[in-house]
């Protein structure tokens, strides 16, 4: 998760420099001018940051959204110009503050604490793995996600629509689909060309992979102001106050910490930025009262809020203006950044 853009234009193996794109404003539209880059990304080393290049950092890249997971920094980039999956794939990006270096690694760049770790290895919840499998990777958007229906989900498509609608203050600027899965509203989000940039964000190496399995086969998608992060929701790899809309779709109920994650979206959204997210209810209003304490059973191993609960922690996250739809075990919600 080889890439091909416009299949007329085919580019020199050799060629190391992209033209500049001007610099993303809030409200504008990029639309990226014609690029040069190989017909294949091969999966190798990362560009290499050299000295000489933190003195140019403002120069060469016109991407300081990316910070350091460790320290919050803005990480300084060495590479072609412009947000989209070949430009970011060829760059190498670094914390000036901590001296860690980050790097793409098959297709997405890998922002978690953890990258470029060798001995270590950190095991995360049941829940949390369990999307790491290739297997559960590959088979989300081909039947999994199409049993939520049962439990009152409206269909992707008339999620988005109702997302879109919620993010409505937020045109023009950075969207995150954080926990993205296979990228499913990611590409929704980035064909609709309402935001500047679209990250598709997730913990799992195999469904970033998915992600892009489904981008590299549409052109539209391939060439616009997307890019594929692996990192942590409970530590996004954002500055403070530079992200104007965070999407999370089926997602809260699988996080490790709603609570810590809820805070970090507050903490890498702006001022009046958005929040939308959706999940399971644990019970609902039409959940009869004989069966709420067998739900809360079977529902043990994710977490599974009620609608109250929901509300509670987002108001308790510093996150106001909160609204809600509700249709049986499903739920969207809504609140903004004060």
């Amino acid at each position: 998760m080889a890439i091909a853009v416009q299949p007329s234009l085919r580019f020199h193996q050799n060629s190391t420099f992209f033209p500049r794109n001007p610099r993303l404003f809030r409200n504008s539209q990029l639309c990226p001018p014609p690029v040069y880059y190989p017909a294949r990304i091969r999966a190798s080393s990362a560009v290499a940051l050299e000295p000489e290049s933190i003195t140019e950092a403002k120069d060469t890249s016109d991407v300081d959204l990316f910070a350091c997971p460790i320290c919050y920094e803005p990480l300084i980039r060495k590479g072609p110009s412009g947000f989209n999956l070949p430009a970011i794939y060829r760059s190498g990006f670094k914390c000036r503050k901590c001296n860690k270096s980050y790097s793409s690694k098959n297709i997405y760049l890998d922002l978690t604490v953890t990258s470029g770790t060798k001995e270590y290895n950190e095991f995360k919840p049941a829940g949390t793995e369990l999307f790491r499998s290739p297997l559960v990777s590959f088979v989300y958007e081909r039947g999994w996600r199409q049993n939520f229906n049962r439990s009152g989900f409206p269909g992707p498509d008339e999620e988005f629509n109702m997302a879109q609608e919620y993010f409505k203050p937020a045109e023009g600027g950075v969207l995150v689909d954080v926990s993205c899965g296979s990228g499913l509203f990611s590409r929704k989000f980035a064909k609709s060309g309402a935001y500047s940039r679209v990250v598709a964000l997730d913990f799992s190496e195999n469904m970033l992979r998915q992600c892009f399995d489904f981008i590299k086969n549409d052109d539209t998608i391939l060439s616009s102001n997307l890019a594929l992060v692996r990192a942590d929701v409970s530590r996004l790899p954002f500055s403070s106050g530079s992200v104007d809309a965070v999407h999370a779709g089926a997602a809260l109920h699988c996080w490790p910490s709603p609570s810590n994650a809820i805070a970090e979206i507050n903490r890498i959204l702006r001022s009046g930025g958005v929040f939308v997210g959706s999940t399971f209810l644990r019970v609902s209003s039409s959940t009869p009262a004989l069966l709420r304490p067998f739900r809360q059973r079977i529902t043990s191993n994710y977490n599974y809020l009620t609608e109250e609960e929901i509300e509670d922690l987002c108001i308790s996250c510093g996150l106001v203006n909160y609204t809600k739809k509700v249709q049986q075990s499903f739920i969207m919600f809504s609140a903004q950044k004060p």
